[in-house]
């Protein structure tokens, strides 16, 4: 693989560290020019298929310049295709169009500009696109536990490279999330062979990014870590990948909070969305701020916003058996001076203050929601957001495993916010 030379041009992460071959990672030149060199000197591809975030494509000029560099650099017609925007959560009949449309136009590589819905639907596209699979029926027997999963399940061949413009950081790994249409259940989907293989970070382009967006999937980044801290299955490097994501995240979002168009936190945040991500590639499961969070989803919920209402109060559910771990996280937090100074002004004793309390003063210093009323997710959902909690394998991991209905209930009421 080729890179220019004010380019820095990495592994995402050392060799034998990822369960699949390592995205590289590029930052320092200006993205439309790195994407275009790779597209055509890194993957030698000659007809690229963008799916473009419908907001940025709206607001700004970032998606024709990205055209434009494409086609300098390869050639008139180089992108056979746009797609802007897509439901959030990746639905299954957005999928199936944009399957379609890549294969008619014979596209020979996928190019994502923005957040992590688009990236989750390039990869299950990648997938689709291996396998035939052309219908609501053919992609319910493509995500991993399903029990009509087809055998053989053939890899993508389609590379990926994503520019992304949030901290959702899912453009690493071989997984995605796609909702069923009819069912509004969302799946999970796993291959090895679906990773992107090239991630471009441009702090200047996660300024288009809404600002509530961009802190909240920054939290997600700070969930994926404490979680790996947290769990019962932790490891020694988890832990300090994980330890290491959060002091680049959580002083990086505090200081975007303050000062939005200052590039330096961003990168670091963007950095650090990289080393959270890097723990469940470690194989630390996480727990249940994210086993439920997978529920809120397809209520409308934001990854990032179920996160904001969730993590605190399963730190102190689970506080009882796991105290030692999340003080090990709090030791982290407080060992930053920036952050120290926010939880002194909100009045919080580094001595008593729980990791709970932390997390809860941290996440309203960032202006973020902390209930489901906030979200607009009301009591009536709550019952049948525990039953479908129950099922996820994330629920089961949790440090106190979820096995009924009324331990998930119990978190809940205390984020009802009514």
């Amino acid at each position: 693989m080729s890179h220019q030379g004010d380019e820095t041009y990495l592994p995402a992460f050392a060799p034998g560290k990822s369960p699949h071959e390592s995205p590289y990672i590029s930052y320092g030149t200006p993205y439309p020019k790195a994407c275009a060199h790779h597209v055509a000197s890194t993957f030698h591809a000659r007809r690229v298929y963008i799916l473009a975030s419908g907001a940025l494509s709206r607001n700004t000029s970032d998606l024709p310049t990205l055209v434009s560099a494409l086609e300098s650099e390869i050639g008139d017609g180089a992108v056979v295709g746009i797609r802007k925007g897509v439901k959030p959560h990746s639905h299954y009949s957005d999928i199936l169009e944009l399957v379609h449309e890549a294969k008619t136009a014979n596209a020979d590589i996928l190019v994502t500009l923005g957040g992590g819905s688009l990236t989750d639907a390039a990869k299950v596209i990648a997938l689709a696109l291996a396998n035939d699979a052309t219908t609501l029926d053919d992609l319910e027997t493509l995500y991993f536990d399903s029990p009509s999963l087809r055998h053989p399940l053939l890899p993508a061949t389609i590379p990926i490279i994503c520019i992304p413009t949030s901290l959702s950081a899912g453009e690493y790994t071989p997984l995605a999330g796609a909702t069923n249409d009819a069912t509004k259940h969302k799946h999970s989907f796993q291959h090895l062979s679906i990773g992107p293989r090239l991630v471009i970070l441009s702090p200047e382009l996660s300024t288009t990014t809404p600002l509530p967006i961009w802190l909240s999937t920054g939290v997600r980044a700070i969930d994926h870590c404490v979680e790996a801290i947290c769990s019962t299955a932790s490891t020694a490097e988890g832990d300090a990948t994980a330890a290491k994501g959060l002091r680049q995240l959580v002083p990086g979002l505090l200081a975007t909070k303050t000062a939005p168009r200052d590039l330096a936190p961003r990168m670091r945040c963007l950095l650090g969305a990289r080393d959270a991500i890097g723990c469940g590639l470690l194989r630390v499961p996480m727990g249940a701020s994210h086993g439920i969070g997978h529920q809120l989803g397809p209520l409308g919920v934001g990854h990032g916003d179920t996160s904001c209402v969730l993590l605190p109060a399963v730190m102190r559910f689970n506080r009882p058996v796991n105290a030692a771990k999340q003080d090990a996280v709090l030791r982290v937090l407080w060992g930053e001076a920036a952050v120290a100074a926010v939880l002194a002004r909100r009045g919080l004793d580094r001595e008593s203050a729980d990791l709970g309390a932390v997390l809860d003063a941290l996440f309203r210093e960032l202006g973020l929601p902390r209930s489901l009323k906030e979200v607009g997710v009301g009591r009536e959902g709550l019952p049948a957001l525990a039953e479908g909690s129950l099922r996820d394998r994330y629920c089961r991991s949790n440090p106190v495993p979820l096995r009924e209905g009324g331990q998930v209930m119990e978190i809940l009421e205390m984020v009802v916010g009514d």
